[in-house]
């Protein structure tokens, strides 16, 4: 890779953060009606950089819902082509008050950028477009083809993307999808996540009355919503965390030696993760270290329980209705809708008498693996040991990106998840911030990729 890419890259960083700066003050909340004038605005902008960059055939698509931002640079004749995904729209703010500085002003402490959407997924996404200026701009060609394709609802589930991607393949087809909205496993530590876990969720809601009953005159004689709702609930998992749904486990993938190996090496201990998520002790399904648990095994969790009396003191009441929320994280080859249905026959068969059930299905995301060995990945791989000169990572994420699977099941694509983020970043939290050390050096990384994979 030429040199003066670099140089270029460090002669324009001020004018880099002044203009991250200004896409950082659009406040782009997909989840707000209220924001819908700040997604177009936040739409136009890209559009509008990509342009400025080099990219040609730039066009705002409309959707159903928020804008999609495509533009390509196709003249890198025989060369691979790169699909970048990114998403411009941000979490909501609240609670305001637990921020230090407005959080659509973005502003530097400590060498950390402090701004909603500085780690998830602007800042990341920006990155992409500053590191393709650089190469044209020092060379002025580029070693592989790119196309951009930038959504704004990746934070609400990214509801209209797959029918623009079945719609648009031809548009989009390429040889390898990159994507930066993950992390790094620790500082200095660079990370490739090759798989990501899939989703299911669901509400369960409880009926046993046509309305809260006396406890006085009924208490005894009728079935309480609640503990039906817990029996229900209870009957999930095992006390070691297994889940107990017929047929949940049958089409889990088992580990390989060589990623029992790959997470052996990573060193993560036990206590980190007490650290990081403020527990005493950790607790998972029995068999399985940490990583496993959080990695490559299936998951069952209630997210939340509502129903009776919520106020101060005492109500003597049997409460006609309660509901909870359950997700399920998913691995290979688990199926959403398969286990959609497991769910709901278990939970017949765990109904309790006298009480009415009734089941309202959510976010669904098929979950996603590509082999790290694949030669995509491995050349990232090799772009980050470049700048960090340490060895490249490889794990999985135990969260879901839908779209991923998405861009799987549709383009039939490698995918490279070549995060930049740190764990404690506080993406969907008050006081979102980036580290500047992976700004400047995820710069130079993603330029060194483009050349790896050119080979």
């Amino acid at each position: 890779m030429d040199l003066s890419i670099i140089d270029y890259l460090q002669t324009n960083r001020t004018n880099h953060l002044e203009e991250l700066f200004d896409f950082l003050s659009l406040p782009s909340i997909s989840a707000l009606p209220d924001h819908t004038e700040d997604i177009q605005k936040t739409a136009a902008w890209l559009a509008g950089a990509l342009t400025r960059i080099g990219m040609e055939n730039v066009k705002i698509f409309e959707t159903n819902g928020h804008p999609i931002v495509y533009g390509d640079w196709l003249k890198a004749e025989g060369k691979p082509t790169v699909l970048i995904y990114g998403h411009y729209d941000v979490q909501p703010i609240d609670p305001i008050e637990l921020w230090d500085s407005p959080p659509f002003e973005a502003e530097i402490r400590e060498e950390k950028l402090f701004a909603r959407g500085a780690s998830d997924d602007k800042g990341q996404t920006f990155m992409h477009l500053k590191a393709i200026e650089a190469i044209l701009q020092s060379t002025g060609t580029l070693p592989i083809n790119i196309k951009f394709c930038i959504e704004g609802e990746e934070e609400i589930g990214s509801p209209n993307l797959p029918v623009f991607v079945e719609e648009n393949k031809e548009l989009l087809q390429a040889d390898v999808v990159v994507i930066s909205d993950t992390g790094m496993i620790e500082k200095g530590k660079p990370t490739i996540c090759y798989g990501l876990r899939g989703l299911c969720g669901l509400q369960i809601d409880v009926k046993s009355a046509k309305g809260d009953l006396h406890s006085g005159l009924f208490g005894g004689a009728v079935q309480n919503s609640i503990h039906a709702l817990v029996q229900i609930l209870h009957s999930f998992r095992d006390e070691q965390g297994v889940v107990q749904v017929e047929g949940f486990y049958d089409q889990v993938q088992p580990l390989t030696e060589e990623e029992k190996q790959a997470y052996e090496a990573l060193q993560l201990s036990d206590d980190l993760f007490i650290k990081q998520a403020g527990v005493t002790e950790l607790f998972g399904e029995k068999g399985y270290t940490t990583l496993e648990r959080m990695w490559v095994r299936p998951t069952l969790e209630i997210n939340g329980i509502f129903g009776g009396f919520q106020g101060e003191g005492v109500k003597t009441v049997i409460p006609a209705k309660t509901s909870a929320k359950i997700t399920c994280r998913l691995v290979p080859d688990q199926d959403p809708e398969e286990i959609a249905k497991l769910l709901i026959d278990h939970i017949e068969k765990n109904k309790p008498q006298g009480v009415e059930v009734s089941v309202t299905m959510f976010d669904k995301g098929a979950p996603y693996v590509t082999p790290y060995d694949h030669p995509a990945i491995q050349a990232a791989g090799k772009a980050y040991e470049k700048v960090y000169k340490v060895p490249t990572s490889y794990t999985r994420g135990g969260g879901s990106i839908p779209i991923v699977a998405a861009f799987d099941q549709l383009l039939k694509l490698p995918i490279v998840l070549m995060g930049f983020g740190l764990p404690d970043e506080n993406f969907h939290a008050p006081n979102e911030h980036f580290h500047l050390e992976n700004f400047d050096k995820g710069l130079q990384t993603i330029c060194h990729y483009w050349y790896e994979l050119a080979k």
